[in-house]
């Protein structure tokens, strides 16, 4: 039993290591790329938003038009 723990430790010390030897290579980016790319997350999420908004608004006149038209 004490030996399964001392393995286990050992494994994520050696896991911290790799992973701080990863997160040394990566690039990141500058904070104005971050401003441009959330810019740009949101600039097509209002877009896509509104698209679905009309969208959903044409169509519910549309079923309306047909419930008024065969209701008749």
């Amino acid at each position: 039993m004490a030996e399964e723990k001392k393995v286990v430790k050992k494994d994520r010390g050696r896991w911290f290591r790799e992973m701080r030897s990863e997160l040394k290579k990566v690039v990141w980016p500058t904070p104005q790329k971050v401003a441009q790319n959330t810019g740009t997350v949101i600039l097509y999420s209002v877009i896509f938003g509104a698209f679905i908004w009309i969208f959903d608004g044409v169509a519910a006149l549309f079923i309306k038009t047909l419930l008024d038209l065969f209701a008749a």
